[in-house]
């Protein structure tokens, strides 16, 4: 008989997390899911939902001997839009994940992946960031953060005994997205026939629909590629060909004040992965075009108006 594949997926009810639930019960996983709050009513079913506080001293104990997981895959992190970048939270997730992760290898834990983001790397310069090519030089207590329990855990995976993979997050948009990013804001002042207001929309970003995202996590999880890869389309668009597309969706280009805002200090002009790793190793590529996302996304936030 083949074992089963058990995975639990911290930060399940977040935006990334939501996502993963599915691809990973169609790749065979048992999934057991965290949250910190109710689980969402539109949860697939099958998964079997567990409420627990990461931060807590006893939470991720008590979580792994609940589960008893043989592969983890973890999103949970400080994320409030706005204030993630400089937020002394940053540290208590270092903490709290390199003692989850510990915790999971002790308990006979087989395989981690977890989410970082493409805050590690350099930001300045053209050309796409590369795993092992690009300089770790992060900007942010965020990017700091991240990199360093990446850095920490990756260095310990041979003494913890485990398999470790992390995946860097570039841009990501599409359903459930919080409110204030630029994806979300703009979709839904125009779905609400109020003006949108952004910078001259001249940088270059890498954009993913969150669904790819997700869908990358699962592949990753899935595979036996170890060390940093970073999930993302590996084409960038101009911010301004993304608003767009959102303007063109919605149908009131109109309503947009581009170049209304002043840019953002320190804002690099390029921010594209490269995703050979993603694609040749994971062998994961996207199936979400940025029209059709862009469209799905215009598509939900209609619905949450009403």
């Amino acid at each position: 008989m083949i074992a089963p594949r058990r995975v639990l997926v911290t930060g399940a009810s977040g935006f990334i997390g939501r996502h993963a639930l599915q691809p990973l019960l169609r790749r065979g996983f048992e999934v057991h899911a965290v949250t910190s709050r109710e689980p969402p009513r539109q949860a697939p079913p099958g998964v079997r939902w567990h409420r627990a506080d990461l931060l807590a001293p006893a939470g991720p104990g008590d979580l792994l001997a609940a589960a008893a997981p043989t592969h983890l895959l973890h999103f949970a992190w400080y994320a409030e839009h706005g204030r993630f970048w400089t937020s002394a939270e940053n540290l208590r997730w270092t903490a709290a994940t390199i003692a989850l992760v510990q915790a999971f290898a002790e308990r006979g834990g087989r395989r981690a992946v977890l989410a970082g983001t493409c805050a590690e790397y350099r930001w300045g310069g053209p050309g796409p960031r590369i795993e092992g090519v690009t300089p770790l030089e992060p900007a942010t207590l965020y990017g700091t953060a991240k990199h360093a329990t990446r850095a920490l855990l990756q260095a310990a995976s041979a003494e913890l005994g485990i398999e470790f993979a992390w995946g860097r997050v570039f841009f990501l948009y599409g359903p459930g997205e919080a409110p204030g990013r630029l994806v979300a804001s703009v979709a839904r002042a125009l779905v609400a026939g109020e003006r949108a207001a952004t910078g001259d929309g001249t940088q270059i970003r890498d954009f993913l629909h969150v669904a790819d995202v997700a869908g990358a996590f699962a592949a990753l999880l899935d595979s036996p590629v170890t060390g940093a890869v970073n999930i993302a389309s590996g084409e960038g668009r101009s911010l301004r060909d993304v608003i767009a597309a959102i303007g063109a969706a919605t149908g009131r280009e109109d309503l947009l004040d581009v170049g209304a805002l002043p840019p953002r200090p320190g804002d690099p002009d390029e921010l594209v992965a490269g995703v050979g790793r993603l694609r040749d190793e994971v062998g994961f590529v996207p199936s979400i075009g940025l029209r059709d996302g862009i469209e799905g996304t215009v598509a939900w936030w209609r619905e949450q108006a009403g």
